[in-house]
């Protein structure tokens, strides 16, 4: 007898058994190949109406997964899809396209949010993580996707999706997560993007989406922010620029000797009026006086950015993009705009746009 209730129908099959030579068996019926099993679990989340995305690690994090959630939304256009992700993530609220509602969770098992988590009396401990499981619950979901970067366990967060009730959960695992996962992708490739791991995952459940860049909507006051501080800081009107984003960066921190130097060969290859505009996002203020130190005779230095969309109106109009953080980088690719990284400028490898 077919099922006809949602909630039927979302609930994950018993796992597989194995049949003559390993082939996967699905309730003792003859044997099934991989492009079958691939094709009921599509079946199974096609039937969801209300989708939880979860992503805990940031805005980088968050921005990287944009792409992931366009392909549910394009595959599923008929979901709700709510975002649960850390605090700092509200400022990306009004650029994100894909997303219905935005909820917020200091995740213990991050570390900004076990630092916010710790400031709290020790009577509270645990008190944010079952209000957190009451509000999932009475939500109701019927599926929940977590995204994590490939550093991150995804299995704290499969754990309250139990607890609160999801039937179908989807993560990428280095281990079999047994109960914990209706749908598991394994693998542990650390050298893939952020941005294909996301999409891999839910193409695990057959989610598609034609355009594999990030996104990320544009504001119009944005733009006009930005396009009057190019002109303040004494660049023409539409005038071509290279924008020089320093900071951050971590393992891929760059010294600022090595950001004017990449400055230096592209704007020596193009030879034309192409400017260099320098800027940085809150916090990198001394880095940006550092790199200008490094090359007094080039760029024009505007005040940080105040806002994750100034810096993508400000990445959208640029020729090209020199960073070394994931923040700036991976808006550059929801901006559509080329980024390299200052050693791969160096390499005199890139053409002019």
């Amino acid at each position: 007898m077919i099922a006809t209730s949602l909630e039927q129908r979302a609930r994950p099959p018993s796992p597989p058994g194995l049949g003559e030579a390993g082939v996967p068996v699905l309730d003792g019926a003859a044997p099934v190949d991989a492009r079958s099993l691939a094709e009921a679990r599509h079946r199974r989340w096609c039937n969801v109406r209300r989708v939880l995305l979860v992503r805990l690690d940031g805005v980088a994090g968050v921005l990287a997964s944009t792409a992931a959630f366009a392909a549910l939304h394009e595959t599923m256009p008929w979901t709700q899809r709510t975002l649960l992700a850390a605090p700092e993530a509200l400022v990306l609220r009004p650029h994100l396209q894909a997303v219905d509602e935005l909820l917020t969770f200091n995740a213990p098992w991050t570390a900004d949010g076990a630092a916010a988590l710790n400031a709290e009396p020790s009577t509270m401990r645990g008190d944010a993580e079952m209000h957190l499981v009451r509000k999932l619950r009475r939500s109701h979901f019927d599926a929940a996707v977590l995204f994590a970067a490939s550093s991150q366990a995804a299995l704290p967060a499969a754990l309250l999706c139990r607890m609160a009730g999801i039937p179908l959960t989807l993560a990428q695992v280095r281990e079999p997560a047994h109960g914990l996962l209706s749908d598991e992708l394994l693998g542990d490739d650390t050298a893939q993007d952020d941005t294909r791991r996301q999409l891999d995952l839910v193409g695990h459940v057959g989610m598609r989406t034609a355009d594999e860049r990030p996104r990320l909507r544009l504001l119009p006051k944005d733009s006009h922010q930005m396009r009057n501080a190019l002109q303040q800081a004494g660049l023409r009107f539409g005038q071509r620029y290279l924008l020089v984003c320093p900071g951050g960066g971590g393992a891929r921190h760059c010294p600022m000797a090595a950001y004017a130097a990449a400055v230096d060969v592209l704007i020596d290859t193009w030879a034309d009026d192409t400017a260099v505009v320098l800027c940085a996002l809150p916090g990198d203020e001394a880095a940006l006086a550092e790199l200008r130190a490094a090359m007094p005779a080039r760029g024009q230095v505007l005040p940080p950015v105040s806002s994750i969309g100034e810096l993508a109106a400000l990445a959208a109009d640029a020729r090209v993009m020199i960073a070394a953080d994931d923040l700036p980088l991976t808006v550059a690719a929801a901006a559509r705009v080329p980024a390299v990284l200052p050693g791969q400028a160096l390499r005199r490898e890139m053409s002019p746009p």
